[in-house]
């Protein structure tokens, strides 16, 4: 949805899809623990939450339950003609958000670092928008158990390859009814996904893992703690 490279033209082209077929599958209930996530690890709070990578918006409404105010960024027109609708958006790359220094008490990215090969920058463009004190929090598919290494046709019996360790751009997918093989994934061992939160400035308070025996999603809130 935004980061740098073959994510932009991509999500434009499967906006539709996204919104009217992707996304219906996904709205029963919580099988992968995003909603579950953002309520222990976000909670309630007041003022504005930015959303990096918002895409079309569907978490809009689950931040403004918490009593924020979402706020929404993403590289992609034809995704933010949808969530136009459900959070005021700007069209801006992750790396370059549009926010003044210090400007914000929360921010957000939910399912999106695997569609940034820049996320370790993004990281550092949170950290500069982030008062201190400021809390952010990171959903996203779990590094230890998905990606192009990782064989999940048997949810049962998931099979981990050779590959875990090298960080890369591949469009290898163990489903065509998601995303993965339509706009590529980047990959970053746990290691490189934790080192970049601290790189950036960013003090690691908490974690959650969601989804079926073997995880999905590894959440993650991250507080910065000085200017």
């Amino acid at each position: 949805m935004m980061g740098g490279m073959p994510p932009t033209a991509a999500y434009d082209e499967i906006a539709d899809w996204y919104e009217h077929q992707f996304l219906p599958g996904t709205r029963e209930g919580d099988p992968i623990g995003v909603r579950a996530a953002l309520d222990e690890l976000l909670g309630p709070g007041r003022g504005a939450c930015l959303e990096v990578g918002c895409g079309t918006g569907v978490h809009a409404e689950q931040i403004r339950s918490l009593g924020r105010i979402p706020l929404g960024v993403d590289l992609s027109g034809g995704m933010l003609a949808y969530a136009k609708d459900r959070l005021p958006v700007a069209r801006a790359d992750a790396t370059r958000l549009p926010v003044r220094d210090a400007g914000l008490d929360a921010v957000v990215a939910v399912m999106v670092h695997t569609d940034m090969p820049a996320y370790p920058e993004v990281l550092g463009e949170i950290a500069r928008v982030l008062r201190p004190g400021g809390t952010f929090v990171h959903v996203g598919v779990h590094p230890a158990f998905c990606g192009g290494f990782a064989d999940r046709s048997d949810l049962d019996a998931i099979v981990i390859r050779p590959g875990y360790r090298d960080g890369h751009w591949t469009r290898n997918s163990w489903t065509t009814n998601g995303v993965r093989d339509k706009v590529g994934a980047a990959h970053f061992p746990l290691p490189a996904l934790l080192r970049s939160f601290l790189d950036a400035g960013l003090t690691l308070t908490g974690f959650t893992e969601g989804g079926a025996a073997t995880p999905t999603t590894l959440s993650i809130r991250a507080v910065k703690l000085s200017t």
